[in-house]
């Protein structure tokens, strides 16, 4: 079936580069369509260190412009989200044998002066032997150095870039599949599938942010020109048991010149990552290996007293990075920057537009979605109008960004419920909180209890609003509830989704919605 209507943009993909792209392309009035051949942020932008940092090691590659303009983000998407976004302070080790401590002071100074630091403190060095940083770490380590960078949600982060482009008009479908896309002059036509059968739409431009599968939608479902290939490179991370007691983020150094960072995560837990190295299989069968397990408990181990094996790790994940290949043996070489390339194939100027999207970093994906719309609104006959760097995401408009101030307003208002509780509401919600909460005015106003701490009056607001079909989406790409729940909650969530019948029908389209 051919839809009548034409889009402005099709986007295939719903990782953080096509979501941030539909949000930048529909706040400039652009009609947008994006399919996800699964769950929002099921692949790669789920599965990252969950960092928007400026990449201190990329210094040492010379990539100047990638660690200026990550730097500069970091505070604007501090501001665009302050809930699922906040300030950590990273500790370095000195290690006498490998980078000398004047080399790392001349990194820090270039990445505390090279993006115009505001809000973010800067470095300073420390010494082990007083500070509590030093206490979990191993003896004779003597100096260290600390720095500056952001945590995110990373997962949530894609889901507010979804969120805010379908209530600024784009059509957002997850769980449908780009079959085809063949130019008919100056439009794509695209089919998709889907639960509901196969359909056809019409688009003046075409997006490939499929992320690890980039290659084989050119290779196998798009007529382009050119067939690029990729470098994907796998990282996988561990979460054990916490190591340390306090908020501290640790940055290793390794004798094979990589880096791992290990980082306090949902309250109870220490995220160790990342590896890196080369895959070749199915992006969607990316597993940690035994061999990558033993490394970064290896690293670890070389540093903390507490020491872990194999057998601590509660949870561990794998995502595939999909880089442009530029040749370099050491995966941990390749570049993070972007690279964006037009295809207008072999016709005349007025081809429809196919825009491929390569690389990318979690960090700059607000650039990246500028720069993707500064390539296409000239073949569109539209203005180059940026427009997002000082707007909030969903959850974000908070005053002053202040995340403290608003949690304190929201424990006032809703006393009734537990203080870890309305913590958690307003870290993954923030202003959407109240959309949440809606006219309740004691616990049982939130609905049937599932156990712990999670209400119906959440599941139906993932249901109607974040696209949350199944239970993995609920409790691993909206929250990390899974971490935390007995299996008696886990169980009775699941039920409820698998009976809940609104959970089948399509997303609500802009209702409560706030920010853009």
């Amino acid at each position: 079936m051919l839809t009548s209507e034409t889009y402005d943009v099709a986007i295939i993909g719903g990782g953080i580069n096509g979501t941030g792209i539909a949000r930048d392309a529909a706040g400039r009035g652009l009609k947008v369509f994006l399919c996800e051949k699964n769950d929002l942020a099921s692949a790669t932008s789920s599965a990252s260190t969950k960092l928007i940092h400026g990449g201190l090691r990329y210094l040492e590659h010379y990539e100047f412009r990638l660690v200026r303009e990550a730097l500069i983000e970091r505070e604007v998407l501090l501001r665009a989200a302050p809930h699922i976004i906040w300030p950590l302070r990273f500790v370095l080790p000195h290690v006498k044998g490998l980078r000398p401590a004047w080399m790392i002071r001349l990194g820090l100074f270039l990445y505390d002066h090279l993006g115009g630091r505001e809000k973010l403190p800067g470095s300073e060095g420390i010494k082990l032997n007083t500070h509590p940083a030093g206490k979990p770490l191993v003896a004779g380590m003597e100096k260290a150095f600390v720095y500056s960078d952001c945590w995110v949600q990373d997962a949530r982060l894609v889901v507010l870039n979804a969120m805010s482009a379908r209530t600024l008009g784009a059509d957002i479908e997850t769980r449908t599949e780009c079959v085809s896309a063949k130019r008919n002059g100056d439009v794509w036509n695209v089919t998709i599938r889907n639960n509901d059968g196969e359909r056809t739409i019409t688009a003046r431009s075409l997006v490939n942010a499929a992320g690890p599968w980039c290659a084989e939608v050119l290779e196998n479902r798009v007529e382009a020109k050119k067939k690029q290939g990729i470098r994907m490179v796998q990282g996988s991370h561990i979460v054990v048991p916490k190591l340390f007691d306090h908020e501290y983020c640790y940055i290793f150094q390794n004798p094979d010149g990589r880096i791992v960072f290990a980082i306090p995560y949902e309250q109870d837990f220490t995220l160790i990552g990342t590896t890196d190295r080369d895959y070749k299989g199915d992006p969607a069968k990316v597993a940690i290996s035994a061999e990558e397990t033993d490394y970064l408990c290896e690293l670890t181990n070389t540093y903390f007293e507490k020491k872990i094996t194999s057998d601590d790790v509660v949870w561990a994940y794998s995502g595939v990075r999909p880089l442009y290949g530029d040749g370099s043996e050491d995966a941990s070489q390749v570049t993070r920057d972007y690279v964006l390339e037009i295809d207008k194939g072999d016709r005349d100027d007025n081809a429809a537009p196919l825009l491929n999207i390569y690389g990318g970093k979690i960090t700059t994906y607000r650039k990246l979605a500028e720069s993707a719309m500064s390539k296409i609104c000239p073949l569109l006959g539209r203005d180059d109008t940026r427009w997002t760097a000082d707007k909030p995401l969903p959850g974000g408009d908070m005053p002053n960004a202040d995340f403290d101030a608003y949690l304190t307003a929201m424990h006032k208002k809703f006393s009734w419920i537990p203080k870890p509780h309305i913590y958690r509401y307003v870290q993954n919600y923030g202003t959407l909180t109240k959309l949440i909460i809606g006219d309740a005015s004691d616990i049982e106003g939130l609905g049937k209890h599932f156990g712990d701490d999670v209400y119906e009056c959440e599941l139906r607001y993932l249901v109607d609003y974040e696209w949350a079909r199944t239970i993995e989406d609920v409790l691993w790409r909206r929250s990390k509830l899974g971490l935390h729940l007995s299996d008696q909650t886990r169980d009775a969530i699941a039920q409820w989704i698998e009976t809940d019948p609104k959970s089948k029908n399509t997303v609500k389209a802009g209702e409560g919605n706030s920010g853009t």
